[in-house]
């Protein structure tokens, strides 16, 4: 394994102090977004008499079909909102939650057009029982501008079935990605035949209404998706400059650029990346800053998951590099508390590597927590320690496979850097033993302040029921001791041991008593911090204290 140990050169982009967040522009939006609806729904009672139109039984399906439709249009151009990229938007919510709210949006906006299009479907059949095919050809085809609407309606079929999760898992990130893109095609292919056929497009405020809620949706996203974003590519003129393996399928890749302190660009964020290194290149994907960013430099690290990043491995120096970004809210400007506690799974470590350079933080005021499965996928091990030694943080490591899919402890025992820095003491603590289930407890004496050695800490074996003592130290290498068990008939816990929640927050409370006061970064699969949230709120910690960023799409 080839570890990098050269940060990128220049100076740091100055962090921003922990500030409470105050009201912007973004804050309203959701406001608007109800008011939309409620408009809508006003525009409907207007033109159509409102619920007397259900009242006749001639009017009553077309009436509904033509709620359902109007209502799904707005929330169609809700969604392509949300995720316009508009910047006040995104630093305000944060991507994660724009785009949960995006996926909830486009569902209900979905079920709205399939109720539509069958109301109407019903009513064509039911107006002329004798000629059904033909009722239904002219509705689907032949009438102004029906084939397009029939064609987009299909588009974003396809769109909505490859975003049902279990489809998703089937796809490639790249191959989704393109599929997604369908879905403007599709919302452009519905909307002639709204403003010729819909009887509620004739009045002269229902079309100017509408024309202003498509003309924004079409302004942001060709503003914020494509003109930014490729003037900001034009004016920076990123390129990459190195690409060193950091662990087996990742790497690290650096890239230099102009004047990038222009974009005020924060640990913590992400870019969506793309490569101009031949085919493919046009297929963007988002990678979190793993180094905290200099006036002329970026750093990002890439596990092998797909054709996009793959090809990252291959990157040749001079290779330029289009971006959009910075996006995401997981950075130091949200926090409320002097301290600090990170927590990362797996390729989850690059947001919390660059927060744990660069965030305002006194010495012994930022606990790191790592979990990873094998040693050689420890991606930064020494970098990490070289920051836990220089700035003061305790680094405690979680080798091995999770213990439960509802768990966030690994299915082995933790091990404290001995680089951490001492929270107790200039050179040594002593850990009372605070057993999280059964009799479990650790003998700890010595904290050591320097090197790379790591200590057995058997707090975390919950499961296990017998005393395990830290014995073994090891000065160089990413090798963790393994822990002596003080009875031959103790049994080590099991990664399908079950485990609960009472479990894993007094775990965590164990190793973090302050966690109350402070702010959690939390970064890795879904599931994974689904646990660590559940556990961080049971030991005490704050819901807005808890900042997250999930790298699943």
């Amino acid at each position: 394994m080839t570890l990098s140990t050269e940060l990128p050169r220049g100076q740091r982009t100055p962090p921003a102090p922990p500030r409470r967040e105050r009201f912007t522009l973004a804050d309203p939006l959701g406001a608007l977004a109800i008011l939309s609806v409620v408009a809508v729904v006003a525009l409907w009672v207007m033109n159509q008499g409102g619920p007397l139109s259900l009242t006749a039984s001639d009017r009553a399906t077309g009436s509904l079909g033509l709620l359902a439709g109007l209502l799904a249009s707005d929330l169609m151009i809700l969604q392509v909102v949300l995720l316009a990229r508009i910047p006040w938007v995104e630093r305000s919510w944060g991507h994660d939650l724009l785009t949960r709210r995006h996926r909830l949006v486009g569902f209900a906006s979905f079920w709205l057009m399939t109720a539509h299009v069958t109301l109407f479907a019903l009513e064509r059949s039911t107006r002329e029982p004798t000629a059904i095919p033909d009722a239904l050809l002219r509705l689907f085809v032949t009438d102004s501008w029906m084939l397009f609407a029939t064609v987009g309606t299909l588009l974003l079929i396809m769109v909505v079935v490859t975003s049902v999760r279990a489809a998703r898992r089937r796809l490639r990130y790249e191959s989704w990605h393109l599929l997604h893109l369908y879905s403007y095609a599709g919302i452009a292919a519905t909307f002639p035949h709204t403003f010729t056929d819909g009887a509620d497009f004739h009045e002269t405020w229902t079309r100017v209404y509408w024309w202003c809620l498509y003309g924004f949706a079409f302004a942001a996203t060709l503003l914020y998706r494509v003109a930014l974003p490729a003037w900001r590519s034009l004016y920076h003129r990123l390129r990459v400059e190195s690409v060193v393996t950091e662990a087996p399928g990742t790497v690290s890749v650096t890239l230099k650029g102009h004047r990038l302190d222009r974009m005020r660009t924060a640990s913590g964020q992400f870019f969506v990346w793309r490569f101009l290194d031949g085919p493919g290149w046009s297929r963007g994907n988002p990678y979190t800053l793993s180094a905290a960013p200099t006036p002329d430099r970026l750093r990002i690290t890439i596990k092998s998951a797909g054709d996009g990043s793959e090809r990252a491995a291959h990157l040749t120096p001079g290779t330029r590099a289009l971006i959009e970004g910075p996006y995401g809210t997981l950075t130091a400007r949200h926090r409320t508390h002097p301290g600090m506690l990170l927590m990362a799974a797996g390729i989850g470590i690059t947001p919390m590597r660059a927060l744990l350079e660069d965030a305002p933080y006194a010495p012994g005021k930022a606990t790191l927590i790592y979990r990873y499965g094998e040693d050689e996928h420890a991606v930064f091990a020494d970098e990490l320690r070289a920051i836990a030694a220089d700035r003061g943080v305790e680094l405690i490591l979680l080798p091995g496979p999770r213990r439960a899919d509802m768990s966030w402890q690994a299915a082995g025992p933790a091990h404290r850097d001995g680089t951490s820095w001492p929270v107790a003491g200039p050179a040594h603590r002593t850990d009372a033993s605070r057993p999280a289930a059964g009799p479990v407890h650790r003998a700890d004496t010595t904290w050591q302040t320097a090197g790379p050695a790591h200590r057995t800490d058997a707090s975390l074996q919950a499961a296990a029921s017998a005393h395990r003592v830290g014995t073994s130290r090891q000065t160089a290498g990413p090798a963790h001791p393994t822990a002596t068990p003080a009875h031959p008939t103790a049994t080590p816990a099991h990664p399908t041991a079950p485990t609960h929640l009472d479990d894993d927050a007094q775990v965590l409370k164990n190793l973090v008593p302050d966690i109350a006061h402070r702010d959690i970064y939390v970064c890795g699969p879904p599931t994974w911090i689904t646990a660590v949230r559940k556990a961080a709120r049971a030991a005490g910690a704050h819901r807005d204290s808890v900042h997250t960023e999930e790298f699943a799409w």
